[in-house]
Order: C-alpha cells, then sequence, then structure tokens
C-alpha cells in the first residue's frame, strides 16, 4: 500500500537544506493520494511521527531542445509533491546502506 502511495523521495539541494534546517523531507506521491493516506505511509515505511503533510500538484513545463535534424519539442508530466515535517529528534536516512 505504502508503495503505491509513495513513488521516490526527491533529492536535491533545496530539498537537503529543508530536511537540515527545517527536519522536512518531500516525496514525490501518486496524485490520487490525500494528505491522510500520505501520512500513514510515511509512518508505516519510515517509523518515524509526522506532525505535518503539505502537498502541491507541480504544472507540467514545455521543454525544447535543438539537435542536428532541427528542434524537439516536448514536455514534462505534471506530478505530486508532498513535503512532510517530521517531529523534532527523528529523520529520515535515505543512504543509509551505502
Amino acid at each position: 500500500m505504502a508503495k503505491e502511495i509513495l513513488i521516490k523521495p526527491i533529492i536535491s539541494e533545496k530539498a537537503e537544506l529543508l530536511s537540515e534546517s527545517k527536519n522536512q523531507y518531500s516525496f514525490i506521491v501518486n496524485k490520487n493520494a490525500n494528505k491522510l493516506e500520505v501520512r500513514k505511509a510515511i509512518e508505516g515505511l519510515y517509523s518515524v511521527n509526522v506532525t505535518s503533510v503539505n502537498t502541491i500538484i507541480m504544472p507540467a513545463k514545455a521543454k525544447s531542445r535543438n539537435t542536428r535534424s532541427g528542434l524537439i519539442k516536448g514536455k514534462v508530466a505534471s506530478f505530486k509533491k508532498a513535503i512532510i515535517t517530521l517531529a523534532a529528534g527523528e529523520e529520515i536516512d535515505f543512504f543509509g546502506d551505502i
């Protein structure tokens, strides 16, 4: 169930700064999942206490690039992002086994 809701964590510079300073973690989640389902999935999968869940639907973006044969146009699909705030003193270690 949790694997169907949580697609993948977001690992970027901005996400790392949020996790270090405000104890917040970002995930790409299923578009049909609500905040309660995301909270239960995080708590079940990582064994942490979630204090709040904020969700954002990121819009699709148009992209283009030049090649030898001409201009290629396309788009990046839209997705739903969840920002999870954990209780004080708790953390999620994504790179624990490396």
